[in-house]
């Protein structure tokens, strides 16, 4: 036999061989195009592919999650951003309240929601304990003269409000006629009621430590007798002197009639301290003494007290 008939037998008993092999292992899969696996490597491909599109599912509704909490929160912080424009335009809008005595119908409608949260949501409370406190560090520092002319004034009609103020309870019922609303009162009347408390322990801490406590009042002088029973049935007692409008100056600016008042007091030898007042009228003016305080109060706005 030829070289090249030898070499031919040899390549095919070579492919029997292999072939013989194949067929007894059973465990390879042979392709056309050349390329062959086992079946558990087959077994761990497929798992892989499955594995794989498992995990872009997963990533693809992750993004989703995550890009709908993004504008949640997106649409959270413009929220946050209008009630907070909405409550520093009412806090200045309560400052030109009370600069330009503004009566009721002039209040905006969004101020009123504001007004009673700030009541409600424990702002005024922490607002009014800081300011009795500040209040009481100023006269921790100093203690009354031997002459006893020195002086403390307080207004009163933070106390003794007049039914002819607008008051928290009927800016409530304004909220209720306005938007339905029918809220408890009762954080409200808490609030009042807090006031009240904290300014009589102030007065007795004062009264305890010798300073003279001159009590004003927007209050025409006729109703005296009963502005001092009702001030003496809240606690209120001892005071030096109280301060009430004549005939004369119920058509005197409050502001104006203050001044007089304080500037009467100081001629007379009186050596005014501080005076406390949530209004502004009380606090405007010359003979302020050493420190004015200004304690805190919602949206507010007071008509002139009419004769009686």
């Amino acid at each position: 036999m030829s070289a090249y008939g030898h070499q031919m037998e040899r390549e095919f008993s070579s492919q029997s061989l292999l072939s013989r092999e194949d067929t007894e292992s059973g465990s390879q899969y042979v392709l056309e195009s050349g390329f062959y696996m086992k079946s558990f490597a087959a077994t761990i491909f497929i798992a892989g592919l499955l594995i794989v599109g498992v995990l872009s599912v997963t990533l693809l509704v992750t993004l989703a999650v995550m890009l709908r909490s993004c504008e949640s929160r997106s649409k959270g912080v413009v929220e946050i951003e209008k009630a907070s424009d909405s409550y520093h335009y009412c806090k200045a809008f309560a400052l030109h309240g009370e600069l330009n005595s503004l009566e009721e119908p002039e209040i905006p409608p969004v101020c009123w929601n504001l007004a009673i949260h700030y009541i409600e949501g424990g702002e005024y409370e922490r607002d009014l304990n800081f300011m009795i406190s500040m209040i009481e560090s100023f006269f921790d520092t100093i203690s009354p003269s031997d002459n006893h002319l020195d002086a403390v004034l307080i207004d009163i009609d933070d106390i003794l409000a007049s039914n002819h103020t607008y008051t928290y309870q009927s800016m409530h019922q304004q909220q209720f006629n306005q938007y339905g609303s029918n809220k408890p009162s009762g954080s409200i009347e808490d609030a009042a009621n807090l006031k009240h408390w904290r300014i009589l322990e102030l007065y007795v801490k004062l009264k305890s430590r010798g300073w003279s406590l001159i009590l004003l009042s927007r209050k025409p002088e006729r109703q005296r007798n009963v502005t001092a029973e009702q001030l003496k049935a809240v606690g209120f007692n001892g005071w030096s002197s109280l301060i009430m409008r004549s005939d004369s100056e119920m058509e005197t600016e409050t502001w104006e009639y203050f001044r007089r008042r304080r500037t009467a007091m100081k001629e007379g030898g009186t050596q005014i301290i501080s005076v406390i007042s949530s209004q502004l009228d009380a606090l405007t003016g010359s003979s302020l003494g050493k420190r004015v305080f200004k304690l805190p109060k919602p949206l507010r706005y007071n008509t002139q007290t009419p004769t009686l």
